[in-house]
């Protein structure tokens, strides 16, 4: 398992969701990413976009200065799943 960190600070929406969902796609199942963002809509963007992906979050820090994110990439994707439904 890997803990890598990602600072996202003084990027405004859509970016930190952007950046953090292509920052997940290298990471093997297990792996952390710790998310340092700044833009209040991070509270929402980024859970939304781990629920797309199946990884789990937690928000470990929250105060007028930064947001930080903890996410665990999951066994599979959501992405994986659906696709393998398809066919």
């Amino acid at each position: 398992m890997t803990r890598t960190t990602l600072d996202l600070t003084g990027l405004k929406c859509p970016l930190p969701a952007l950046k953090t969902r292509k920052a997940l796609k290298p990471l093997q199942p297990g792996d952390q990413l710790e998310v340092h963002c700044t833009d209040p809509l991070s509270v929402i963007d980024i859970p939304n976009l781990i629920r797309e992906t199946g990884d789990t979050v937690e928000i470990t820090e929250r105060n007028d200065a930064r947001i930080v994110f903890l996410i665990e990439k999951a066994n599979g994707s959501i992405d994986a799943a659906n696709a393998a439904l398809r066919s």
